[in-house]
């Protein structure tokens, strides 16, 4: 059981540090358009302080977390050329020494997506 908590915190540890080489790797000129394109969204999705699926929503707001946002980060890596993502990664542990950037923008997207939402079913539900 402990040793696959510390895989498990490994594994974390990992996703972490990729998201920071993501971060890199969309400003260089040697990746393709698609990637930087797929890269700056789900590192800005990663970064932001606001879920697109809040946490206190049951099973369901720790989706995000738990599946997308890996998931997103392996796509993302695969799209890279792989001696780009490990020059990036050799980067990112000296470039964020005092912690990651938070993407506000994307947070202020998401709460617009939301706005939205409550905005549609409210007018669906009076009109």
């Amino acid at each position: 059981m402990r040793d696959s908590f510390n895989q498990f915190k490994a594994k974390a540890r990992s996703l972490r540090k990729d998201i920071k080489a993501l971060y890199l790797a969309y400003k260089r000129p040697d990746v393709p358009w698609y990637a930087k394109l797929f890269a700056i969204f789900v590192v800005s999705y990663a970064l932001s302080p606001v879920d697109l699926i809040p946490d206190f929503v049951p099973i369901l707001g720790y989706l995000d977390d738990l599946v997308l946002i890996p998931l997103g980060i392996t796509l993302a890596i695969k799209m890279i050329p792989s001696n780009v993502m490990q020059e990036c990664r050799l980067q990112a542990e000296d470039a964020f020494i005092n912690g990651k950037p938070k993407s506000w923008v994307s947070g202020i997207v998401i709460v617009l997506i939301w706005v939205v939402v409550i905005g549609l079913i409210i007018f669906y539900t009076i009109f």
